[in-house]
């Protein structure tokens, strides 16, 4: 059977002690740098974008002239030119939603140091639980074993490791290994088909009538701790004066506010992926509705001159509706049913919460609340749960060609993605550069 390049990704819990934390927190502080520098560089200059040679010069004469550059690994520093350079493709690729790349905050920029060579590595498995892998400037580091990496375990899963990158979050370090599986490409999913309907009271509601619902991210202390931090932070905000720097403990309160919400997003990044793992395993087709919801969360506030009306109400809907992540249960979904051979479809959201699936009428009070559903049309008069109606209305659309397939960039093939960024041009006119493009 034919076999594809399948590239995915695998996130472990690095073991760091104080002293390899201070080195990679180091480094990533430096990658920062070296980023904000090379921006500089590129398009700080009279009426064009400094060229790859350019950059890849300026950054060997940095690294003999700046002492604390010098930390970074030499590959690190290549990745992240590499990475830059690919920010600019992606700003002028017409095509891709990217914007233009601009300076990193060290507060709220991400901090991350790519290792991009797979056979520094040297990745060995210690017990059932943890494993060791060998880390540029930091040794021998152990991390956290919860899946079978390929090329590494005997009757895993066949591919290789390609490269890796660590990733810090409120829980501390990570490290990502890029994978490149080899998997036999999928035959056509023969199950059924199923509409999908995102809500808040009722995360994920089918067309056949299951409820697919969570419990709260966090615990009721978990919960009532959170809102004390916030409390607290913002009374150390109200009394610190304009202008001046944080302090050690409000720094630490802010610590803290994040740990408690990467907890809550690890839990519902869990339920997320089993959900739609056991849905992409049942069904051929989900559909769902193509929802802009940036849009829908835009905010109520209006202006001065005409302010927005229930601006507190809206401001509470947009927290439920960012809770849920409904675009990343798509994303999720989209590609655990490609790898399956099944497929999600899109189509249009407008009046499938108030058409009657059964006589597909519109009439006016067919959705008394939140979640009945009771159509007015005497001749039909059918009631039952309003999400579920939703989810067989987006079925029925489909089924009448009334949607369009999608895979994980859009594209109507299954078999994957193409790739879509193009190539970064050498020398391009700095002002005006999206009109330029």
């Amino acid at each position: 059977m034919e076999k594809v390049k399948q590239p995915r990704a695998h996130v472990a819990r690095l073991d760091l002690n104080p002293a390899q934390e201070a080195v990679v927190d180091g480094q990533a502080h430096t990658v920062r740098a070296l980023w904000n520098l090379l921006h500089e560089f590129t398009t700080f200059r009279q009426g064009r974008l400094a060229s790859l040679k350019e950059c890849d010069a300026a950054i060997r004469q940095a690294r003999h002239e700046i002492e604390w550059m010098g930390q970074l690994p030499a590959q690190a520093a290549q990745a992240v030119l590499k990475t830059y350079r690919q920010a600019w493709a992606n700003f002028f690729n017409p095509d891709h939603p990217a914007e233009q790349p601009t300076f990193k905050d060290r507060l709220r920029s991400r901090m991350a140091v790519d290792v991009p060579q797979a056979r520094d590595l040297r990745i060995t498995r210690i017990n059932r639980r943890w494993g060791a892998v060998n880390l540029p400037k930091l040794g021998r580091v152990k991390f956290r074993w919860t899946k079978d990496l390929p090329g590494l375990t005997k009757g895993g899963p066949s591919g290789r490791i390609t490269g890796a990158r660590l990733v810090k979050d409120a829980h501390g370090w990570n490290i990502v290994f890029r994978t490149e599986l080899l998997v036999s490409v999928p035959v056509p999913h023969t199950g059924p088909k199923a509409g999908m309907d995102r809500g808040i009271t009722v995360p994920l509601a089918l067309s056949i009538g299951e409820h697919l619902r969570h419990g709260p991210w966090l615990t009721s202390g978990e919960s009532e701790w959170l809102l004390r931090l916030e409390r607290k932070s913002a009374r150390q905000r109200a009394t610190r004066k304009k202008g001046s720097p944080v302090s050690n403990r409000e720094r630490r309160t802010y610590g803290q506010i994040a740990r408690l919400r990467a907890t809550a997003k690890r839990r519902a990044v869990d339920w997320q992926y089993q959900s739609t793992t056991d849905l992409a395993r049942r069904f051929s087709a989900i559909v769902v509705e193509d929802l802009k919801i940036t849009n829908m969360m835009a905010s109520a506030s209006g202006t001065v001159q005409e302010p927005g009306r229930g601006v507190a109400q809206k401001r509470g809907l947009n927290r439920s509706i960012a809770s849920q992540a409904w675009g990343r249960t798509v994303e999720l979904l989209t590609y655990k049913a490609a790898d399956r051979g099944g497929l999600v479809a899109k189509v249009d959201p407008r009046g499938t919460s108030q058409e009657c699936h059964r006589c597909h009428i519109t009439t006016a009070g067919s959705r008394e609340t939140q979640s009945r559903f009771a159509c007015k049309n005497l001749a039909c008069g059918w009631i039952g749960n309003a999400d579920t109606n939703a989810a067989r209305n987006q079925l029925h659309r489909y089924n009448s060609a009334a949607g369009w397939a999608v895979t994980g960039r859009g594209d109507s093939a299954i078999a994957g993605p193409v790739k879509r960024q193009a190539s970064c041009p050498t020398a391009s006119p700095a002002p005006a550069l999206r009109a330029a493009a």
